[in-house]
């Protein structure tokens, strides 16, 4: 069985396998949530067959169903020894061209019952630009406060959490490229609303600069998170350097930190930095966390409204506080 969907009723299907027929390339680039990569064309085989079809459709069209061929028959015995004959299979290419069908023919035939989505990854992309364009519809409860003070880890044990750093894949500040490469715009918004997705009423957000890291929110999405009911969280020093130096040590090399440095240069004094180098030299952490939090903290511009403030010193009971306050004074269950 083959059909055709747009993809706002694609994505309401339940699928055993989710394929993207494109080249591991593209898939790479970004991806629908959830999708395995079996491609119809290899990198190289997609980039020849491209500049081909710019030639000679009909003998571009051999070619690309000879590869294709070949692929599938490395494709198939995994495809039918992970997922038994029958079971529901959602596909997609770049715009819902003969990629996708090809392979879709070829597993409808064997008795799987494909959907393919119409228009494909390009489909998918519009249908992401006019959500995000759009007002959330979420209340957002936005967590604020200074550097170190647990923002994070209150965030990671809160239901219905947006963690958007973690999706980024950066922490935030000059000093937050620490995780590695971050993923490109289009592979986080494609995280964003996957997470977004599953969440219908409330959900609890860290308070953040628009861009994170090279990573930059949708404008309605950060206006929302401008007018959030905003949570201010504080704890005392001493826990803030315990955070940051359980976090940044082991993650941070010399280079990466003299470029962190360099980033913060215009705004610190010659003396600062001096003092700021040597400290990380003679691995003086904790005196290196509190010089970095007294920049940060005069830089931090505390919201002038809070709705609610919590010591965040023991995460679990500031979870245990912030959701009764939630539950009694704004019925919101959970």
């Amino acid at each position: 069985m083959l059909s055709e969907l747009e993809f706002e009723n694609f994505n309401q299907e339940k699928f055993d396998l989710l394929i993207d027929a494109r080249s591991p390339k593209e898939f790479t680039h970004s991806h629908l949530q959830g999708a395995l990569n079996f491609y119809a064309l290899n990198d190289d085989e997609h980039k020849k067959i491209g500049t081909l079809y710019k030639q000679n459709q009909a003998l571009a069209k051999a070619e690309g169903a000879s590869c294709i061929c070949a692929n599938m028959a490395s494709h198939i015995p995994v495809i039918t020894q992970k997922f038994r004959i029958g079971s529901k299979v959602g596909i997609y290419c770049a715009r819902g061209g003969l990629r996708s069908k090809s392979i879709a023919v070829i597993l409808s035939e064997l008795g799987y019952r494909v959907v393919r989505l119409k228009g494909g990854f390009k489909a998918y992309r519009a249908f992401l630009l006019n959500f995000f364009d759009q007002s959330l519809n979420l209340k957002l409860f936005s967590l604020c406060g200074n550097t170190g003070c647990g923002k994070s880890e209150l965030l990671e044990s809160l239901p219905h959490a947006i963690h958007l750093e973690k999706m980024a894949n950066h922490l935030g500040s000059s000093f937050g490229n620490i995780l590695g490469d971050q993923p490109t715009q289009k592979a986080f918004e494609s995280l964003l609303f996957g997470e977004i997705s599953k969440i219908n009423d409330f959900a609890f957000i860290e308070s953040e600069s628009r861009k994170i890291g090279e990573i930059i929110l949708p404008l309605k999405l950060y206006e929302s998170m401008q007018n959030a009911f905003k949570i201010y969280c504080f704890c005392s020093l001493e826990n803030r350097i315990k955070r940051i130096e359980k976090f940044y040590k082991n993650k941070m090399t010399p280079l990466k930190f003299k470029e962190c440095v360099a980033k913060i240069t215009p705004y610190i004094s010659a003396n600062f930095k001096q003092d700021l180098l040597q400290n990380y030299e003679k691995k003086e952490w904790r005196k290196v966390i509190a010089m970095l939090l007294e920049y940060y903290d005069k830089t931090y511009k505390q919201p002038q409204k809070m709705d609610f403030k919590v010591n965040t010193d023991d995460i679990s009971k500031a979870k245990e506080e912030l959701l009764n306050f939630l539950k009694t004074k704004h019925k919101i269950n959970f």
